[in-house]
């Protein structure tokens, strides 16, 4: 929104960032009249005798002076009548006598502004609370009382307010100053808790949106004028239909104030009551009254009436107003932030958006700036990566190099030192993505930039100039150079989208230092709020990743969580690149660190509707605006479900359709409900399994066994996907299941039929019917201790026994399902082969994600153990979840709608026709590829493990599939035509018909999906070392 351009001169005021698509005629005005009516108390004269009588009881004030006292509290404070109405004669009597002690104590030190009062009274009870404190107007008070009472609000009250337990605040500046001789105001603060009627009342409304008189609290709809009513009414049903924050400015006739009402979803932010005293007061602006009121729908309304300080140096109130309401946006965001110097004016430090920029580049160059150089290089250079006693030792040094070079503390003792640069560096990167909406702005982006006292913005190269001139350490150059390097790197950003619920930025990766990072990613995503930090990295334009959500359990685990946050999503997709070798989406992951405390739903909310920001150019001024976008090219960007979010993909999905996002919502998410947003469940279909379980019937079938002959451990139970599938789809002879509850074994054979039971249940192996364990066998829960096995052995403690035990049994098949990640690891691998070195396996199947390390796996192999990786074994899932993907940009929102989402809780013949081609597909290509490592191993005699020619098939299927994306053979129609109607689902296309589909798909997806059909198709034909004669041939027959 933009205020009418200012004609003074850029040097002689402090012009500020003008609000985009704001026009003169889009300010609301108000008539001149008060928005609540004050109550008249009408005991008033009684209570003050009661009050009188007390206060001289109690002989603390000279009997002679009671009288003036009292009456000077009553009638010249201009203390609101709230107060008395609500507070008892006790009370008023002990406020009076506490004033009366500030007095003679402001007299003893001779300094009549040294006059400081301080009332507070708290509800015993949790029913409110009331706040007098002395206040100067305009000013963020940084002693004394004022310095923290609005803070102390919010926390006990304001932040954790829910429709079962809120409270309304009002809060007014007392008319009167409070003696002859001090020119102070008194704040008061009523707080009070909401009771909102136990049935709501009937709705006067036909047009379905909540009527605010059935939500609101009584006392505030006896006090509330119409007029207020009406504006809150409206900007509730704003609320109701948005995510972010709803921020509306309020023009007063024939007057210079101007009301703020800002309404948002109750929790949706924290601390922010407090934090916009502050930015008003950056304005020289002071408030005479400010409510917050709350409804039983959720939904918070702060309402400000706003002044502009008499003789201040500042801008208008009719532009900073403008101001006021664009960083209101920010605040909201981020209202908790160091670096928002409080109590400066506009001629002092940082205004919010300078803040809110050095907020973002603290926590990037907390993550980025290069922490291991030269040193580290050489030693790398010198060490064998290969070598596991070497590999660890580099790993320690990289961790001690990043724990004690780049602290956060340090970092932000940098930013706090410069001051001046930091307002450089926001203005070079606010050049670059401020937007220019309207030819006011095009003229010159008044930004705040006189603010920094400068006649023009400096360019990159003297901006570097500066602060190597300005700068007297390397440490701080280089904290100072990752700012500029963030400025240089952001392709978009929401920063001046004039709503949003946290920041986002999407960044060009090329300032990863290779050395760390190795392989380069396509894009990725940085993302930060109030509460939580967040990345997003795909290593392709077409690229799908589960979202994970890291959680700490102290201070101390945050804080390595923080450093390692990045690498972890760094390895995480680039670990997913290998396993997605052959569908169309290149390997991708998103990660969320929420702090201590915060709720991990809210910040997977927040994270995802500020990547939204970034997918969808805005159309809506005020609201959603077009922003700077210097990537300039439509992005998709696909979600899976991961730790911690597997119950909220649903709500992803159906928040992209609210947003927008019709060609792709339904796709945006994979893992959503099958029967009410038409997802795929893996574990429902067994999809994982069915991949995992070609690789164990591979095995049988090239060894020549009979399956019930093979005895197996597995770990992960058959309350989880995998496990429970693996029970139910084989028929060998388990003797011990290792899951969360403990610890099942039968040398004999565990009953196959309890197993059934309790995989169709989803329960645990600590629910196993103990009277089918034949004499030898045992379970040993997590909570048990001192158990005597029937070996006699003794186990202390269950939960140890239960760590361990996947080192303790042999059996010829081990099949993880389940368990932490590493469990395997060259520390405890020598465990697994008896005294002779003889293995306690023949076979491994790696079903459950990264079980065993790289070398664990190679030290297995070379005792001749038949060994399959998990990114090979496992891969149905991600098969499963790509042609769920497909569905979702194949089909138009009603053919979704008619054809995956179940009708009376049943799936249409469509449906579970689509189903079966994607178990299809899973086995065709779980198959093609254990045949295609079979075949490599015997070539070779044995003489390269399968792990090794696993992972070269993965990268050169990921290479090739990159060859030919950039080739001019998808350019080849009768062969496009040929692949796409080989890739896509015969169910799909009899539906859409081949045409439809080649018109709804976009181009970048289709290129991913020939790429991908015709590389795993041909590598798996002809094998990894395949020649470009085979090539030819192949590629001849695809227009076929």
């Amino acid at each position: 929104m933009s205020t009418p351009s200012s004609t003074t001169p850029a040097h002689d005021a402090v012009a500020h960032l003008q609000v985009p698509g704001q026009h003169p005629e889009a300010v609301h005005r108000l008539k001149n009249v008060p928005g609540y009516s004050t109550p008249v108390f009408k005991g008033k004269e009684e209570q003050r005798a009661k009050v009188q009588t007390n206060v001289a009881a109690k002989g603390f004030i000279p009997r002679e002076l009671v009288v003036n006292e009292v009456n000077w509290f009553y009638s010249h404070l201009g203390i609101d009548d709230t107060y008395f109405q609500s507070e008892s004669v006790e009370v008023i009597s002990d406020h009076i006598i506490a004033l009366f002690g500030a007095k003679v104590l402001a007299y003893t030190k001779h300094d009549p502004s040294k006059l400081v009062i301080d009332l507070e009274k708290i509800d015993e009870d949790g029913n409110g609370a009331t706040f007098i404190h002395t206040s100067s107007p305009g000013k963020t008070s940084t002693e004394g009382p004022g310095a923290t009472c609005e803070a102390r609000i919010d926390e006990l009250f304001l932040d954790d307010s829910n429709p079962e337990q809120a409270y309304r605040l009002e809060t007014y500046r007392s008319q009167g100053s409070i003696s002859a001789t001090a020119s102070q105001q008194l704040r008061c603060y009523f707080v009070t808790k909401c009771n909102f009627p136990a049935e709501a009342p009937k709705s006067a409304r036909t047009d379905g949106k909540t009527d605010i008189r059935t939500v609101s609290d009584p006392i505030f709809l006896e006090k509330a004028s119409e007029n207020t009513l009406e504006i809150y009414q409206r900007v509730m049903s704003n609320v109701e239909q948005r995510f972010g924050p709803v921020i509306e400015v309020f023009e007063v006739e024939g007057s210079r104030e101007r009301r703020l009402v800002i309404g948002y979803k109750m929790g949706g932010t924290k601390k922010f009551f407090s934090a916009l005293s502050n930015l008003y007061h950056f304005y020289s602006l002071y408030s005479a009254r400010k409510y917050v009121e709350q409804f039983s729908n959720g939904i918070t309304i702060i309402s400000l009436y706003l002044n502009p300080l008499p003789g201040a140096n500042a801008p208008p109130i009719e532009h900073s107003i403008f101001q006021v309401m664009k960083e209101a946006s920010l605040l909201y965001c981020l209202p908790d932030n160091p670096f928002f110097y409080a109590g400066k004016g506009p001629s002092g430090d940082h205004a919010v958006q300078e803040a809110t920029y050095a907020y973002c580049g603290w926590v990037f160059a907390q993550h980025f700036c290069n922490r291991l150089g030269q040193a580290y290089l050489a030693l790398k250079g010198i060490l064998d990566e290969s070598n596991p006693t070497h590999a660890s030792v580099l790993n320690d040094i990289k961790r001690r190099f990043r724990e004690e070079t780049f602290t956060r503390e340090s970092i932000a003792q940098v930013i706090h030192a410069h001051a001046e640069l930091i307002n450089l560096l926001y203005v070079n990167f606010a050049m670059t993505h401020y937007p220019e909406t309207d030819e006011a702005a095009q003229l010159m982006p008044t930004l705040s930039y006189q603010r920094l006292r400068t006649q023009m913005p400096l360019t990159d190269a003297e901006l570097h100039d500066k602060i190597r001139r300005t700068v007297p350490s390397k440490h701080e150059l280089q904290v100072l150079e990752s700012f500029l390097i963030f400025n240089k790197h952001v392709l978009k950003t929401n920063f001046y989208q004039p709503t949003k619920v946290a920041l986002s930025f999407r960044l060009a990766p090329d300032f990863l230092p290779e050395v760390e990072y190795p392989k380069k990613p396509f894009g990725m995503f940085f993302v930060i709020g109030g509460e939580f930090r967040g990345f997003h990295i795909r290593f392709k334009d077409v690229a799908r990743g589960g979202i994970r959500i890291v959680m700490s359990r102290n201070r101390e685990n945050y804080s390595i969580n923080q450093r390692m946050l990045f690498d972890e999503n760094y390895g995480l997709a680039s670990t997913q690149s290998l396993k997605n070798k052959d569908i169309p989406e290149g390997g991708a992951k998103g990660t969320i660190l929420p702090s201590l405390g915060a709720n991990p739903k809210l910040c997977f909310e927040k994270y995802v509707d500020a990547v939204i920001d970034l997918l969808i150019p805005g159309q809506t001024p005020g609201i959603k605006e077009r922003l700077v976008d210097l990537y300039g090219k439509p992005e998709l960007l696909f979600f899976g479900p991961d730790e911690g979010t597997a119950d909220l993909m649903d709500w992803a999905a159906l928040h992209a359709r609210s947003r927008g996002a019709d060609a792709w919502w339904k796709s945006f998410t994979t893992g959503k409900s099958a029967k009410t947003l038409g997802g795929v469940p893996h574990d429902v279909y067994g999809m994982t399994s069915l991949s995992v379980r070609q690789y164990v019937l591979g095995i049988y079938k090239q060894l020549g066994l009979r399956e019930k002959d093979i005895t197996k451990v597995q770990t992960g139970g058959p309350d989880g996907d995998l496990g429970s599938n693996e029970i139910l789809l084989s028929s060998d002879k388990t003797i011990a299941i290792i899951d969360g509850s403990g610890v099942l074994h039968d040398p004999s054979g565990l009953n196959r039929e309890e197993l059934i039971r309790l995989a169709k249940l989803r329960k645990p192996v600590g629910f196993f019917d103990t009277s089918k364990l034949s004499k030898d066998g045992y379970l040993v829960r997590v909570e048990d201790q001192d158990v005597k096995l029937p070996s006699g052995e003794v186990v202390l403690d269950g939960t140890d026994f239960r760590n361990g035990a996947h080192l303790r049994f042999k059996a010829d098949l081990f099949v993880p399902c389940g368990g932490r990640p590493e469990a395997v690891n060259i520390s405890n691998v020598a465990a697994l082969a008896d005294t002779e070195g003889k293995p306690h396996f023949k076979y491994v199947v790696e079903g459950a994600n990264l079980f065993l390390t790289q070398q664990a796996r190679l030290y297995l192999e070379k005792r001749k153990v038949v060994l399959f990786k998990d990114s090979s074994a496992n891969k149905g899932g991600v098969t499963s979840s790509s042609l769920e993907v497909l569905a979702g940009l194949g089909l138009s929102s009603q053919e979704y709608i008619d054809h995956m989402i179940f009708k009376d809780g049943q799936p249409s013949p469509f449906y579970q026709s689509y189903v079966r081609d994607i178990q299809q597909k899973i086995t065709e290509n779980a198959a093609a590829e254990f045949a295609c490592i079979w075949r490599e191993h015997a070539r070779l005699q044995g003489a390269k493990p399968r792990t090794i020619i696993s992972d070269e098939l993965s990268s050169k299927l990921n290479e090739l599939q990159e060859e030919l994306e950039d080739s001019d053979l998808f350019d080849d129609e009768p062969s496009r035509r040929g692949v796409m109607r080989r890739a896509i689902p015969k169910t799909l296309v009899d539906l859409v018909g081949l045409d439809v589909l080649l018109e709804r798909l976009p181009v970048t997806y289709q290129r991913a999906l020939f790429s991908s059909w015709v590389a795993s198709h041909f590598i798996y034909k002809y094998g990894v070392n395949a020649s470009s004669v085979d090539f030819f041939h192949f590629a001849r027959d695809l227009a076929a």
